[in-house]
């Protein structure tokens, strides 16, 4: 794989596991110095720090609760700590709890928007301040915007929040000719996805994606690649749909 990313500093939120682990050993690869962050996995982390290593790159695992600013705070101060630049942010960390309406508690309201919204919004903050020039920040969204699941209201409206500022920040950070967009997602083969659905609903979601098939990370870790890339430059405040045809 080509070192495009050479001398790029990455952060990786979520990075312990799933599509966040996906795209912090594709970065790696890259060239890329890489944070993986983390909440509660310090030894997933650390597996994926050492597989970016053994290949021959570089990174560390950083801890920080992203659901709080003064833990966003910390993540890019102690990134630049031990790189001293920034030029890459992938705010892949989030949370999903799928209840109907009338079962949905005020926490379980307020941790799916305190880390999926407040955390990528104060994310991209911090990366305005410390980013260098021509950065990348991505966020993610999903494409379950786009459908009508019952028992996904909050999570869906999480991410829509996550669409507008992506679209409203665009100028803001082309002060310093930093690229924003977002990845939508749709159903993606990691360990959350297939945690509670049965093989028949898992069949049913395969067979709703005009490409007959559930996502695989690297799906997305490709679309990834080419945001992070010079190849992008002319690409912001847009939201790309990475889902097979899934709507």
């Amino acid at each position: 794989m080509s070192k495009q990313l050479q001398h790029k500093v990455a952060i990786v939120t979520g990075a312990s596991r799933g599509i966040g682990r996906t795209i912090a050993l594709q970065l790696g690869a890259m060239g890329a110095r890489v944070v993986v962050n983390y909440a509660n996995s310090p030894d997933k982390a650390q597996q994926v720090v050492e597989q970016i290593n053994q290949a021959g790159g570089e990174a560390v695992a950083i801890q920080a609760d992203l659901s709080r600013i003064d833990g966003v705070q910390s993540l890019f101060s102690r990134t630049m700590d031990v790189w001293g630049q920034l030029d890459i942010l992938i705010n892949n960390a989030g949370a999903n709890i799928y209840k109907p309406l009338a079962q949905v508690t005020e926490a379980d309201f307020d941790l799916q928007f305190n880390l999926n919204v407040k955390g990528t919004f104060f994310a991209c903050q911090q990366a305005l301040e410390h980013m260098n020039e021509q950065g990348r920040i991505i966020n993610f969204s999903t494409s379950v915007v786009g459908q009508m699941f019952p028992a996904y209201s909050v999570y869906a409206g999480t991410k829509g929040a996550v669409e507008q500022f992506t679209r409203q920040l665009a100028k803001e950070v082309a002060v310093k000719q930093i690229t924003i967009n977002a990845i939508a997602p749709g159903p993606v083969n990691t360990e959350l996805f297939n945690e509670g659905k049965t093989e028949q609903q898992i069949e049913g979601l395969r067979k709703s994606a005009a490409l007959g098939r559930i996502g695989e990370p690297e799906d997305i870790a490709n679309v990834i690649e080419f945001l992070v890339s010079e190849k992008s430059q002319w690409i912001t405040g847009q939201t790309i749909r990475v889902n097979g045809g899934f709507i």
